[in-house]
């Protein structure tokens, strides 16, 4: 009963927040157009015509579509006749999903939790199973599977000690969730610890699945070619947030324009609605922006000009060629790790055998990090102006950054697998 009422107040709450959601999708819809595609579909209004037996996956955000990507392939291998379902909370994550739709498979955004929007997401698509990635608990959405008997495993369950101390604060709410679950599996022993501890039925620790990705092996070529095309090695502050660009331009404006110059610095920013604010921010510290959308096609940025003693900032405005970025520069900086975001994936950068350096502030990916510094894969520093000074060092230390791509593909092929264990794991709920 008590757990019945707490969800009932939880689902009164979501309920009155749908003006809100609403009101926020437009907002954002102003920068990404993606917000503005179908938005009924937040709030369980289909307009399409599913076919049986669909398997749901949900990958809220790019990070977890590109997960779901390896998974999906692998699955296929085996299942080659089965379907999908891929649900999305971002415009980003609905975007590389996209990708991987065939013909017969779905997408549409995650209901917003409220009894009447999931109920009405089961009842249209009735899914067979359900696979969530990494770290999506919603009460209402799990509470409904399992009356209706679907059974749901997280994926590739990840959970930092921040989250942890959240959904034990809110035990009362995120238990009866966690038990909703037919089982997880988790990517390290500690996850797996904290999994446990709020009731969730941790069937096996797997690993990551990200370890298991494919690069694209276009843009690694491409991307290496420009790096022996050009006069100056590039650091790239890769998957930047809010506030620390202004951190890493000021931190080369504190350098002599003698050491710079000789440098060709670069940025990537994480959200493609922050392009225009990151090109303008450049421009008001005098540097001169170059940028990747000045150039129709991947290989026109070869041709860029990059003068010899003038500090440029390469902008790369562009989605999807991370790899390219990646395998084109000499260093990366890892972003969200230098301001209280929890920091991103790191194993992207050190498998297109680009050395990274990471700030403190890594609590999303904390174990990945951990290992990957202890193995000589990575480094980790204090502030982003330690970053710039160390990134500065390697550049005249090529013994280094080569030790540290050696010691990153060890590290890599260290922990691949973790994508044929989940299947194992989860192969008897898709043929059932």
């Amino acid at each position: 009963m008590i757990d019945r009422f707490t969800l009932w107040c939880y689902s009164l709450l979501m309920s009155s927040l749908i003006p809100f959601v609403k009101q926020r999708l437009l907002k954002k819809g102003r920068h990404e157009p993606g917000y503005l595609f179908r938005p009924q579909e937040r709030f369980g209004l289909y307009d399409t015509t599913p076919t049986k037996d669909l398997i749901w996956i949900h990958a809220v955000s790019l990070g977890e579509s590109r997960a779901a990507a390896v998974l999906l392939a692998r699955i296929r291998k085996s299942h080659p006749t089965l379907r999908f379902l891929l649900t999305h909370g971002t415009s980003t994550g609905r975007e590389e999903g996209l990708r991987m739709l065939q013909a017969g498979d779905l997408q549409v955004w995650q209901p917003w939790d409220t009894p009447q929007a999931v109920n009405r997401f089961f009842e249209h698509f009735k899914p067979k199973i359900g696979l969530l990635i990494e770290t999506e608990i919603w009460p209402n959405l799990l509470a409904c599977a399992k009356n209706k008997n679907i059974p749901v495993v997280l994926i590739n369950a990840r959970m930092s000690l921040k989250s942890y101390k959240k959904a034990l604060s809110l035990s009362f709410l995120s238990k009866p969730a966690f038990r909703s679950l037919c089982f997880a599996l988790a990517q390290n022993e500690q996850d797996a610890k904290f999994l446990k501890h709020l009731d969730c039925n941790v069937k096996q620790v797997v690993g990551n699945i990200k370890f298991d990705a494919q690069l694209n092996p276009l843009q690694i070529e491409q991307g290496k070619t420009w790096r022996e095309k050009r006069n100056k090695p590039m650091v790239l502050f890769a998957s930047s947030r809010e506030g620390e660009e202004k951190l890493f331009l000021d931190a080369i404006q504190e350098l002599s324009p003698e050491v710079s110059s000789q440098v060709i610095w670069s940025i990537v920013p994480r959200h493609p609605q922050r392009f225009a604010e990151v090109e303008q921010l450049i421009e008001s510290k005098d540097f001169v922006c170059a940028k990747r959308t000045s150039c129709d096609q991947l290989l026109d940025v070869l041709n860029l000009d990059f003068p010899q003693n003038q500090i440029t900032v390469f902008l790369g405005n562009s989605m999807g060629e991370m790899n390219f970025y990646y395998s084109s520069a000499e260093l990366a900086l890892l972003g969200g790790s230098f301001l209280a975001f929890g920091g991103q994936n790191l194993i992207e950068s050190i498998a297109s055998e680009c050395p990274i350096v990471v700030g403190p502030y890594t609590y999303n990916f904390q174990e990945v990090a951990l290992q990957a510094c202890a193995m000589g894969a990575a480094k980790e520093v204090a502030n982003m102006k330690s970053a710039v000074s160390q990134a500065l060092h390697l550049m005249e230390k090529q013994a280094e950054l080569d030790e540290m791509n050696a010691n990153g593909l060890r590290f890599i092929h260290a922990h691949q697998g973790a994508t044929e264990r989940t299947f194992q794991a989860i192969d008897a709920l898709l043929v059932e």
